[in-house]
């Protein structure tokens, strides 16, 4: 399986993780100019989840935050603040991380509500 193709497994895993959870998918691979988020979905009335999906061959995991860099943190705020203003929204957005391992020995997946906040 070459990276591409891990990278659109794990988002497809993660979105029927999230359909089977009760969450509503609103958009997937939205873009603001040349960025990117993989999820931005919603469960409760006014809190969006905006999802980053990291998927894995290794089946060393890490902590949730070592997925996603400081750097990587800040451009996924600005994307989700974009989408809330285009969309004029009066939601607060919380921001996840799911995880997916695929290999040939195991299969599996980390949700990490709250993953990360910005202040």
């Amino acid at each position: 399986m070459t990276p591409k193709e891990l990278g659109e497994y794990g988002e497809e895993m993660a979105t029927l993780h999230l359909i089977k959870q009760g969450y509503k998918i609103l958009e997937r691979n939205w873009f603001f100019g040349k960025i990117e988020v993989d999820i931005i979905c919603q469960k409760e009335e006014g809190i969006l989840v905006v999802v980053e999906v990291k998927a894995r061959n290794s089946d060393f995991f890490g902590d949730p935050q070592s997925f996603v860099s400081p750097g990587k943190q800040k451009t996924i705020v600005k994307v989700a603040d974009a989408y809330v203003q285009e969309n004029d929204l009066d939601v607060e957005v919380r921001f996840d991380i799911i995880g997916v391992l695929k290999n040939s020995k195991e299969e599996r997946l980390e949700h990490f509500e709250d993953a990360f906040y910005f202040f």
